[in-house]
């Protein structure tokens, strides 16, 4: 994940249009609030396979990418596995930046 991509994810955090944490995230996938769910590469498989298997049945675009050490230094906050972009604007930039 590029140094852009992270600084956008530090900015979307701030203006609180992402959520952090497994069960958060899934709820945000449930309520169809979530555009984008970011998943770090080191997560375990199982968690992995969860969140695709969410993301891909609510028809909301998934990415692997970046380290839980990088995801949770690119919001502040201690290492996070799991990210969810509530807002479609951060969304759609964060998927061109990772594509």
């Amino acid at each position: 994940m590029n140094q852009k991509a992270l600084s956008l994810i530090g900015l979307a955090y701030r203006a609180r249009a992402i959520v952090t944490g497994e069960e958060v995230v899934l709820r945000s996938i449930r309520s169809r609030k979530a555009h984008l769910v970011i998943v770090s590469d080191d997560a375990s498989a199982n968690t992995k396979k969860k969140f695709a298997d969410k993301s891909e049945y609510y028809n909301v675009p998934i990415i692997i990418g970046s380290s839980r050490g990088e995801l949770g230094q690119a919001i502040g906050k201690d290492e996070r596995v799991v990210l969810g972009v509530e807002d479609s604007g951060f969304a759609k930039k964060l998927k061109s930046l990772l594509e």
